[in-house]
């Protein structure tokens, strides 16, 4: 019988709860559930009023991958959803409110990807992003260094930035700013990927040419366009191990020496917010917001 929970007095059904999602570590679904609740209290801050792309990987990172848009078939009537805009026309997506729809979405057995714009003003964007994205043999050290530069060239323009893992191989840095569009975002970012190049041409790239990639860094600008999303803050990402896109402290980056310090797994999460809190939290004060330069 697949289980039916409730959850602040909805109900939620669960299924395949013992599934093993991760092989290599032997992290089932259940264990996936158990950590989007236990890690509502810091997650759901970044996606409230946020349309949520799915990337669904329902038999593990070893099987199929897909990205879902649209609302689910099957999704609840008291998930809220959205009206975004689209280059092909308007859509409906799911916008991630509260604890019950968390749980639901977590059955999906998804990552979590949101835009850089709130669902009630779609025209202007409230956040500024970089995806650093090493090629190898480059790491996250050297992803690293170019955040360490990025973070001193925002501060010049007035701007705080906050740095979290990719959960994959690189690091997101984020701001909140205010007073533009997507595409000024994305024309800013473009500038400062462009300056890095130049200044550290041996280190930084700003071009998508994957053939340019290695040995270096991609300063992903683009994910600032209205259409894109990013991996959200403390999401599991669909990896060999539930590597999470964690926040983490400038010290920590500062300090990394190797890959592995700044490689976190679902089970390290709960330590660090009792440590930390939540180290992205000025992004969700509007008072702190920067206009763009």
């Amino acid at each position: 019988m697949t289980p039916v929970t409730e959850v602040e007095g909805r109900r939620v059904t669960l299924s395949n709860l013992d599934k093993v999602l991760y092989p290599e570590t032997g992290f089932t679904k259940a264990e996936l559930v158990h950590y989007y609740a236990t890690t509502a209290g810091v997650l759901l801050p970044h996606l409230r009023d946020r349309a949520v792309s799915f990337l669904r990987y329902p038999d593990g990172p070893g099987g199929q991958e897909f990205f879902t848009k649209n609302v689910p078939p099957g999704t609840p009537d008291w998930v809220t959803t959205a009206e975004v805009p689209r280059s092909a026309g308007a859509a409906r997506m799911v916008v991630v409110q509260d604890l019950p729809s968390l749980v639901w979405a977590a059955n999906l057995v998804a990552e979590f990807h949101t835009h850089q714009w709130l669902v009630q003003s779609p025209d202007d964007a409230d956040r500024l992003v970089f995806d650093l994205d090493p090629g190898s043999p480059a790491t996250v050290v050297h992803c690293c260094e170019v955040a360490l530069w990025l973070r001193e060239r925002l501060a010049a323009d007035g701007i705080e930035a906050y740095v979290k893992t990719a959960g994959s191989k690189g690091l997101h840095l984020l701001a909140a700013v205010r007073g533009g569009s997507s595409q000024d975002a994305s024309d800013y970012a473009k500038a400062l990927a462009v300056e890095g190049e130049r200044a550290m041409p041996g280190l930084v790239l700003h071009r998508m040419t994957r053939s340019l990639r290695p040995g270096k860094v991609f300063v992903d600008w683009s994910q600032n366009a209205a259409r894109k999303t990013t991996a959200a803050p403390y999401t599991v990402r669909a990896r060999t191990a539930p590597t999470v896109s964690t926040p983490v402290t400038w010290e920590e980056v500062e300090r990394c020496r190797e890959p592995a310090d700044l490689e976190f797994l679902a089970e390290d999460i709960a330590p660090r917010v009792e440590r930390y809190g939540d180290l992205l939290a000025g992004l969700l004060d509007p008072d702190r917001a920067t206009p763009l330069p």
